[in-house]
């Protein structure tokens, strides 16, 4: 992308959003570990609030996935040390893919890194194709749920059990048995927890019961308020305030000064999200920055106060600073 090259964020007028904006990428479709770290310092530059990325390894759609892969801890892990202010997570981290004992040390450790930074989205795992073909046991929906619920306890369990007290845990997928309560992150009394899906019942139950956000991806402002509902309700059942819970959601974005830098820009996300993309794109924000900064009114008017802007090419910066600099000023 050309036009932009010299242009840079000024933050020193801060501006305040009556919304929070953060990043996710999807690094899967292509993206090296300097390429990410160069978006999460620009975001932060910029003054978005997070860096967040998805956690698969294989590519989606039929995008080439080059170059790739690259780890959701480890990468974070690298941000943490090289960023100073910006929130980092993972929407959503994938329950199959590690042991939760081991998951829960992982991201104290991240989070102390990061000076008490970090968030973690769980979620039961969407991609059949990448277990498959690295041999990760992907069982069916029903069994993944049962395993992130257990996971949830176990994590959040691992994280403020009482010390001098070994913590034990005993479930019908996962345990934990006399381990040493050390498992300490930065933030008190952890790491914010990051839920989201469309289920119905399933899915809401959970987010009662565990989460501090819900995150609705890739459906419209109406889907979302009808979510959020759905959300609020079981929060009720169980007696918790729904205004304790964050209600978020994730935008697909694609932004351009005139109809050819947005034409230019659709065609490159395109290709880099493959059929992903696609299906994200009917429902994000696509346009001039003041295009833009309606649609994601729009999902604010649905009761988001958060909006991950999901971007597919990393190496379009000047993307970013579109955003910044004529998308927020219409937000505040």
């Amino acid at each position: 992308m050309v036009g932009r090259s010299n242009c840079t964020c000024d933050r020193r007028n801060v501006i305040v959003l009556a919304m929070e904006l953060r990043v996710l990428t999807e690094p899967q479709q292509g993206a090296t570990f300097d390429q990410q770290l160069a978006v999460a310092r620009l975001a932060e530059e910029c003054g978005f609030t997070g860096f967040f990325r998805t956690d698969h390894l294989q590519r989606e759609g039929d995008a080439d996935g080059m170059p790739g892969p690259t780890d959701a801890w480890i990468t974070l892990a690298g941000l943490a040390r090289e960023t100073s202010r910006i929130r980092l997570g993972t929407l959503m981290t994938c329950s199959t893919f590690r042991n939760p004992g081991h998951l829960a040390i992982m991201v104290a450790q991240v989070d102390e890194m990061s000076g008490g930074r970090v968030e973690l989205g769980l979620g039961a795992g969407s991609f059949a194709g990448e277990h498959h073909a690295l041999g990760i046991p992907f069982p069916p929906a029903k069994e993944r749920f049962a395993r992130l619920e257990e996971q949830l306890a176990l994590i959040t369990g691992l994280w403020t059990a009482s010390p001098g007290h070994p913590y034990s845990f005993q479930g019908q997928y996962h345990a934990v048995r006399d381990y040493p309560a050390l498992v300490r992150p930065r933030q008190s009394p952890h790491p914010p927890l990051v839920l989201g899906g469309p289920g119905l019942k399933r899915t809401p139950a959970l987010a009662a019961k565990f989460a501090d956000e819900y995150n609705a991806d890739g459906v419209s402002p109406a889907e979302c308020a009808a979510a959020y509902d759905r959300i609020g309700a079981a929060c009720e059942k169980i007696g918790r305030d729904p205004a304790e819970m964050t209600f978020s959601a994730v935008v697909t974005i694609c932004c351009g000064s005139d109809p050819a830098e947005i034409a230019l820009r659709t065609n490159t996300i395109a290709v880099k999200g493959g059929s992903d993309f696609t299906g994200h794109a009917a429902n994000g924000a696509t346009g001039t920055p003041a295009q833009v900064a309606e649609r994601l009114r729009a999902f604010e008017e649905a009761g988001a106060s958060r909006i991950y802007l999901q971007l597919f090419d990393l190496t379009d910066l000047d993307h970013l600073r579109l955003v910044a600099e004529e998308v927020l000023p219409q937000l505040s």
